[in-house]
């Protein structure tokens, strides 16, 4: 695995649990005690932390747009729209990123699911 995962409180466990038993390192905001967290405080933890933030909320975009605009560094955004991305293609390309994607490729950006 390249890119270790964390994800927000907006995803799916089925999600989540998908991606444990393809092997891939996945941590969620509720495992980390950050439930509530603002968008922000998520993006930090996660840059912190050195895992990819995968999301389902539009709010983060807006968040992770702003940092790109201004040079505030952060691992990544991977963004799935919840009623146009299936559990099934969210494990999969989260998956091939997981596998494949070296932090400095993932740092400042944002990747929008399904690929």
């Amino acid at each position: 695995m390249s890119a270790r995962l964390y994800t927000d409180e907006h995803v799916s466990r089925s999600i989540t649990l998908g991606l444990r038993q393809r092997g891939v390192d996945v941590l969620t905001v509720q495992e980390d005690g950050r439930a509530g967290a603002s968008d922000a405080e998520l993006l930090d933890r996660a840059t912190q932390l050195g895992r990819v933030l995968f999301t389902q909320d539009d709010d983060l975009l807006v968040e992770a747009s702003g940092r790109q605009k201004t040079g505030v560094a952060f691992a990544g955004v991977v963004y799935g729209h919840q009623l146009k991305l299936t559990i099934g293609e969210a494990i999969e390309d989260l998956e091939l990123i997981a596998r494949v994607a070296e932090p400095e490729e993932t740092l400042n950006a944002v990747i929008f699911l399904p690929l």
